[in-house]
């Protein structure tokens, strides 16, 4: 149950006790005048008729048998709407709703150094399984109703409404988080989100979702750290596989570097190479061999066969040329 619902709840329920006071200090006031008793007795008697008891006489005043009927009709009819609303709440599960939401705040209160997931998408949920993958505790905020059954069906620790309201973002705990990852589908929403969360918490990591080529610049005029496009990174990736096969994977560090697993291919011109021969301004972090077997920091008298994947650095034009060397169809390289 959101808390907006629970305050439409708790309005209904003020409402019909101010309702039934209201028909008491009447009926009280009617009886009081009309049959010449007491207060206190005037107002047992209001109390009784309104709750149909029927353990007191009837007035015996004209006047006080219409503040009767008066009483009667108004006080079932109060009494049954309150009866129906009080059943809703719990019939509806609303206090189990309730309940697991004061549970999950208490949870989140005790959170610190975790990460802000802001949407739970498709985008959101590969983040979520990935930071789950790394031991890291995070908090999802989301509007969509369906993406809170699906975070409560996962476990995961859920906010319902929009992550661009400030305080819907302290009770996430921004102020304690280590990072928040802006990944709502709008871009304009990323915006108010990394704008938001600058705001609240000037240190914090932020890293946002563009789609579309033009919000990047200024979601990082908002303030995010770094800014991801899936549709420009996906491409990008598509078409280097595309013309280097022998690329297994590219991971951007820097704008202007980036790290990749290279195969050498047969017949490529690196094959038989060293180390030392083919890395040129590139820095080659790992080896791995056909077997298995991983050499970090590969020496450079060490020779490349068939099979191996290197783990190379560097920057755009240092990686295009050492994956030329790796492809079959390649430029040949000048032993020393």
């Amino acid at each position: 149950m959101g808390e907006l619902e629970l305050r439409h709840f708790a309005r209904r329920i003020g409402l019909l006790f101010a309702l039934i006071a209201g028909l008491l200090v009447f009926g009280t006031v009617g009886l009081s005048l009309s049959e010449g008793t007491n207060v206190w007795d005037s107002f047992v008697w209001a109390l009784d008729i309104v709750a149909t008891v029927g353990s007191i006489q009837a007035p015996t005043d004209v006047a006080g048998q219409i503040v009767k009927v008066v009483l009667i009709v108004l006080g079932v009819g109060t009494l049954l709407y309150a009866l129906i609303a009080v059943t809703e709440f719990f019939v509806a599960g609303h206090l189990s709703g309730l309940l697991e939401d004061r549970r999950t705040r208490r949870m989140i209160d005790s959170l610190t150094d975790h990460y802000l997931i802001c949407g739970f998408g498709r985008v959101g949920r590969q983040v979520a399984r990935d930071l789950a993958a790394a031991g890291a505790k995070y908090v999802v905020i989301d509007p969509d109703p369906e993406n809170r059954e699906r975070a409560q069906a996962a476990g995961v620790r859920f906010l319902e409404g929009l992550a661009s309201e400030d305080e819907l973002l302290r009770s996430a705990g921004i102020e304690r988080a280590r990072g928040i990852v802006a990944c709502v589908d709008d871009d304009a929403e990323n915006i108010v989100i990394t704008l938001s969360a600058r705001e609240l918490a000037p240190d914090i990591k932020i890293i946002a979702r563009a789609s579309a080529e033009h919000s990047e610049k200024k979601l990082l005029r908002a303030g995010a750290d770094r800014v991801i496009s899936p549709y420009k990174t996906s491409g990008t990736e598509m078409a280097r596989l595309a013309l280097h096969p022998n690329v297994a994977g590219a991971v951007e560090l820097a704008p202007e570097y980036r790290m990749e697993e290279i195969e050498v291919t047969s017949g490529c011109p690196g094959s038989g190479c060293t180390i030392g021969e083919i890395q040129g301004g590139a820095t080659i972090a790992a080896l791995i061999r056909p077997d298995g077997n991983f050499v970090a920091q590969p020496p450079t008298e060490t020779m490349l066969a068939e099979g191996d994947v290197l783990v190379a650095m560097g920057t755009e034009r240092t990686m295009s040329r050492l994956e030329a060397l790796f492809e079959p169809d390649g430029a040949g390289v000048q032993r020393r």
